[in-house]
């Protein structure tokens, strides 16, 4: 097999969409597949959450490459399109750019389109203040894509939480009952609950919810990791030994020396490195597993390497499997927390170069 490798669980997918279905019974599901499905592998995971009701993806590529590949689902485009060729591209595949500013409107108002834009999202700037039409004037933009040829059926209330992983921050109630006042109005669906919201916030579910980071049994608050909700990894992120030797006291390993043998000491060598998107704030940090004990990362990550300190093991061999994350006691929020960033990112930069393997539980 080709390392390094990231095996994918087609079956933890499955299960963590069931655990959404939990937490919000009554709503449908917009599963969010974008950036590769968070660096999972779009396809595998798009065929492990076939029973979504819709998927969403960031950008028209990411949508057009879904259709060509044969599925069926309602699929929105969140960051939505902005020229008369994008439209017609969105229309051509049956795609559903989401609606956040006025000038779509306009454009949409006078270009002609192969067929109308079906599964309408009007994406209503609730608080966070990134993308979408204020509430205030989102009755008029509604009325005007209500009356415009190139949209089909009701157009959809859509919003997004700022602060959702902050459970008890007063801003969630404040951008809800924006959505609430405007869906009262209109009696439109509500599309608003990302990840947090969808275990947090139960009444912000709504018609729709929008889980993503949750579907690939990642925790979305920093308290807590996905085991502790319910979630199962889907990504766990391996590798091989490719050299084992020893070090004599006070030698230095790595660019800059940055960590120094203070006894003799035996190390590993494994092949990966920020090249492969393994994160070089990890130096000096992380621990990794081998033959199911853990081992400290030591010195910088490299491009194509890490080295591994083995004093601890009996016997170690050149071969050896090294797990990076998603294993128990080694999940990628902690290692988040040791890099001081976030598990999203983590997962979505691991690159093409580490294969794929997909697999059932």
């Amino acid at each position: 097999m080709e390392f390094p490798v990231a095996f994918i669980d087609s079956a933890a997918l499955r299960h963590n969409l069931t655990q959404v279905k939990q937490f919000a019974p009554a709503s449908r599901v917009m599963s969010v597949i974008k950036a590769d499905a968070y660096g999972h592998g779009v396809l595998a995971a798009a065929e492990a959450l076939k029973d979504s009701d819709a998927f969403a993806v960031a950008r028209l590529k990411e949508g057009v490459f879904l259709r060509q590949q044969g599925f069926t689902h309602p699929i929105v485009l969140l960051e939505g399109v902005n020229s008369e060729q994008d439209f017609v591209i969105a229309s051509e595949h049956n795609l559903s750019p989401v609606i956040h500013l006025h000038s779509q409107i306009q454009l949409l108002q006078t270009i002609n389109l192969p067929k109308p834009l079906q599964f309408n999202w009007l994406m209503v700037d609730s608080g966070m203040h990134r993308l979408g039409i204020r509430p205030e004037q989102s009755l008029v933009a509604l009325d005007r894509l209500h009356q415009c040829d190139n949209i089909y059926g009701e157009v959809g209330l859509m919003s997004h939480f700022a602060n959702s992983d902050l459970a008890d921050d007063e801003r969630n109630q404040m951008q809800l009952d924006h959505m609430l006042a405007l869906k009262n109005e209109t009696g439109l669906p509500v599309c608003l609950s990302n990840s947090a919201a969808v275990i947090s916030l139960p009444d912000s579910h709504q018609q729709w919810v929008r889980p993503g980071l949750m579907l690939y049994g990642i925790s979305p608050f920093a308290d807590k990791d996905g085991d502790e909700l319910g979630l199962k990894p889907v990504m766990t992120l391996k590798t091989r030994l490719i050299a084992v030797y020893d070090l004599q006291q006070g030698d230095q390993v790595g660019y800059g020396g940055d960590w120094t043998a203070d006894k003799p000491t035996r190390i590993g060598v494994a092949s990966i490195g920020y090249g492969d998107g393994y994160s070089r704030h990890l130096s000096n940090k992380a621990e990794v597993i081998i033959r199911d004990h853990k081992a400290p990362v030591i010195g910088r990550v490299s491009m194509d390497t890490i080295c591994i300190d083995l004093n601890r093991f009996d016997k170690v061999e050149v071969g050896d499997e090294v797990t990076l994350w998603g294993e128990s006691g080694l999940s990628v929020e902690q290692l988040a927390k040791l890099a001081g960033t976030i598990p999203y990112e983590l997962v979505t930069v691991i690159c093409q170069r580490v294969h794929r393997e997909v697999i059932n539980g």
